[in-house]
């Protein structure tokens, strides 16, 4: 067992943990943060995407344990965020959403796209979403929706 300390969410917080554990399961078993999903549980899909650092990250491929002496950030953290409020009213308005499986993962992503392109075009979301997996929209909708709210964060 190791024990780390990591801000989460704004918090500071110590835990003893299973040096093999990744930071989806600390995060889903440990901490009841339940928004980040879990679906392939190989990096793959993008569904549990949380932010080390301030970066996106695949959860389920990071070790708790390296999270020690980091900032981690959920969906959970994001209630109080004017952006992601923001974000998530345009994914509302566009329809960006159907079984909701992907969209904790989906908004985080489009967090960090929004930060890094004030002004994406449908080419530049398309590949920043390239590793994130939506199996009910077709993507029109989660792409309408970040460039509308890029527009609006960014005016």
């Amino acid at each position: 067992m190791t024990t780390i300390s990591f801000r989460l969410n704004g918090r500071e917080m110590t835990r003893t943990v299973d040096p093999r554990q990744s930071l989806a399961d600390l995060l889903r078993e440990t901490l009841n943060l339940t928004g980040t999903h879990l679906g392939c549980e190989h990096g793959a899909c993008g569904a549990c995407t949380v932010e080390v650092d301030g970066m996106p990250v695949r959860s389920c491929i990071v070790l708790s344990a390296m999270c020690d002496g980091r900032s981690v950030e959920t969906i959970e953290g994001t209630r109080a965020d004017e952006t992601m409020n923001i974000i998530r009213r345009h994914f509302r308005e566009k329809h960006a959403l159907q079984c909701g499986f992907c969209t904790p993962g989906m908004l985080m992503m489009a967090r960090d796209i929004i930060r890094r392109h004030t002004r994406p075009d449908e080419s530049v979301i398309r590949a920043e979403l390239s590793g994130q997996i939506c199996r009910c929209t077709g993507y029109m909708g989660i792409v309408a929706a970040i460039q509308a709210a890029a527009l609006e964060i960014n005016a």
